[in-house]
Parts: structure tokens; sequence; C-alpha cells
């Protein structure tokens, strides 16, 4: 015999996807006072992935009672190295960036991601306005004054305004009839956590090749985690190799600056591609996250964007309710649109961009980048605003 479904519930906002962002967007609305649903399944982070969380990222989880219970698990990164390791004839200088030239002990924090996930979970689970319901959504319905959502396991509840933080092949995206425009990059990520013989000295080294960037990131002790952009048939015969090949093959891209290198268990590939929704908003339905933008893991900028996501759809769904408001009216939602438009698209172009004058044989494109290099390595001023506006967004205003 099958249980009876549960009665219908309504919530002033209901979040679909428990990743980090959504995680991070159920807190800040629970804790702002707002009746919450989460939906997302328990389950365990399964890879060893890290973020690089910037500025402003570990000012909004410090907010969050978050901060606190994974920052013994964070290295600083203090320093900042872009090298050119191509081989071409126009090649760029290198440029290092030191936290202390603006007066920051440090940028951010490099934290695995499963140790941020624990720490997000137990903020969430002590929210009494934050309702966990453990499943998937099954099918989103709009409507004139509410949503409705029906998870997998049958249970029914509406909302006034659906944050959609499921991803990107978002349901939630779907049922809004926003369309997204994707591209293939042609390159795909190698991700692994090394330990190794020398300090990083909280710097981490980003060499640039032909095929796309290889940042070595700090952890705590003498461990770092690296991203590997790579053409995919490379990335995937890298990953097939034995521990003691990928550690060698990771130690000369490295140019030794870690010294020996061994490989910690969990290695993972994923191919890239940039995704820009035709909106973010639309039909009761805000879009956070990787359904509201998809970038390669250049800048460190992802996660870090869908946190600002989750920190305007709260302080703006609070304001709403605060003045009496729909929080799903066309005019909320186009506010969080226009609060969000400018960071995402001026992230992604200048991913898109660096990326694309990287892999680039055309000569007066690989000029223009080492122009640039050249001139954040010796004008003191535009390297400090390059390193501000990487960490936030100055129009944030935070």
């Amino acid at each position: 015999m099958t249980e009876p479904r549960p009665a219908s519930q309504n919530y002033h906002i209901a979040v679909v996807g428990g990743g980090p962002a959504g995680l991070a967007a159920a807190i800040a609305l629970a804790q702002a006072g707002v009746e919450t649903a989460l939906i997302a399944r328990r389950s365990p982070y399964a890879d060893n992935r890290t973020t690089a969380l910037l500025g402003g990222s570990v000012d909004f989880l410090q907010s969050l009672d978050v901060w606190r219970r994974c920052c013994d698990d964070a290295a600083a990164l203090c320093t900042m190295r872009l090298v050119d390791d191509t081989r071409r004839l126009i090649r760029s200088p290198e440029v290092k960036f030191s936290s202390d030239e603006i007066g920051m002990e440090a940028f951010g924090y490099n934290v695995e991601n499963r140790l941020l996930m624990v720490a997000m979970e137990a903020r969430a689970a002590e929210l009494p306005n934050l309702v966990r319901i453990d499943d998937d959504a099954d099918t989103i319905v709009t409507g004139e004054s509410s949503i409705a959502i029906t998870t997998k396991q049958g249970q029914t509840l509406t909302a006034a305004l659906v944050a959609g933080a499921d991803g990107r092949h978002s349901l939630c995206r779907e049922a809004a009839g926003i369309g997204v425009k994707r591209r293939d990059l042609g390159q795909s990520a190698l991700t692994l956590n090394v330990t190794h013989t020398r300090p990083h000295g909280n710097c981490s080294t980003e060499f640039h090749t032909e095929s796309g960037p290889c940042v070595f990131v700090p952890l705590p002790g003498e461990r770092s985690s690296i991203v590997w952009v790579l053409k995919p048939d490379e990335a995937e015969r890298l990953k097939s190799l034995d521990d003691q090949a990928l550690a060698l093959a990771a130690e000369k891209q490295s140019h030794s600056i870690l010294g020996k290198l061994t490989v910690a268990p969990g290695r993972h590939v994923f191919p890239l591609a940039i995704e820009n929704p035709d909106n973010l908003a639309a039909k009761r339905i805000a879009l956070v996250g990787e359904a509201a933008h998809v970038l390669p893991p250049i800048g460190a900028q992802g996660l870090n964007m869908g946190l600002r996501d989750a920190a305007d759809l709260a302080e703006i769904a609070r304001d709403a309710l605060l003045m009496g408001t729909d929080p799903g009216h066309d005019a909320v939602l186009q506010r969080y649109a226009r609060a969000r438009r400018a960071d995402v698209f001026s992230r992604t172009f200048a991913v898109d961009m660096a990326n694309r004058t990287l892999l680039s044989d055309f000569l007066p494109a690989q000029s223009l980048r080492a122009a640039g290099m050249h001139m954040l390595n010796t004008v003191g001023p535009l390297r400090r605003l390059a390193m501000r506006e990487g960490l936030s967004p100055s129009w944030r205003g935070r």
C-alpha cells in the first residue's frame, strides 16, 4: 500500500536545487525571515573539486554563519601569478598580483566544495523557517499568483517565487520559458588535487598554454588543487594515467615550482561551454547559479557569481516582502534581473575574451594580449583596479 500524499504547503519562496548556490540562496532567504522551502535531495558531494572564494563571497558566507564552520579547512590566496607558458612568437610577461597591494590580507580562500557543502547543510538545518524537502522537483507549473511544484515522490507545494538553482539543465528555466544560448568551447577541464614537497606560499599560479590555462591553487598544508584546461582527447588521456605518470605530467607542467607531486585520490574531466539564458527571471522564477550562467573555470568566477546571485535575490525578495509586495511580481523579478545582468554579462565576456585570446593563433590577438598583460604588470593603478574588480564588481556597492 502506498502512503498518502502530503497536503499541499504554501511558501513565500521555494528554492529548487541543493548545490552551493541553491543552499546559499535558501539560507540567505530563511535568515532574512522569508518562509522558504528547499527542494533538493540530500546526497554526499561526489567529487574533490575546490572553489576559490573571492572577496565578497567570504563576507557573504560570514553573514550566513557558514564561514566559521569551514574556514579552518581553507587556504588563503595572497598572491596570484599569471605565467605565459606558450611557445609562441609573441609572449606575455609574467604578472603577479599581491593582495597587500590593495590593503587585503588575502584575495580569498580555496576550500574543497564538499567541506563547504557540509558547513552549509549544518547551517541550513538550524533555520526554523527553512523546510527541507529531500526530493527532486518533477513538475513546475507557473500561474498568475503562484507556482505549483510536484516532487518525484508526489509531494505538492506552492510558492510565490521560485529560485531556480537546478543547474545547467534547469527544469525551472524550462518552466519559465527562458531560452538559452550555448556554445561548446572544444575544451575540457581536468581537476585533481596533489600534495607536494615545496610550500606553495599561499600563491596561486596560472600557466597559460596553447590549449588553455593550468592553475595550481593552494590548499591547507603542502597541498594544491589543479584545474587543467586541455583539448578533450588530451584531458581524457591524462585522466587515464596511473597516479605516478599523472603526477609527473603535472610536475612538468608546473615547471617543478612545487617540487615532487603526489596525486590524491579522485580526478575528473568536465567539458567546457558558455551558456547565456535569454533572461534571468520570468513567470515567477529567478535563475541562480549555473541555471543563470555557465562559463569556463578561468579567474574563479563561476560559484562566486552564483553566491552574488543568492545574495541579491535574498535582499530583493526580503525588501519586497517588507513592503508588502508579492515577491514573484514581475517588477520584483525585473529588479533582480537588472541587479545581476551587468555582473553576469561582464564576467562572461571577460572570461570568454581571455580564453579566446589565449587560444588564438592570430598574431594581432596575441599582440593585444601581450600588451594588456604588460600594462597590468607595469601600471600600478590599472593593476590595482583589475584586482578590485576581479574580486567583486564595483557597482554592487558592497
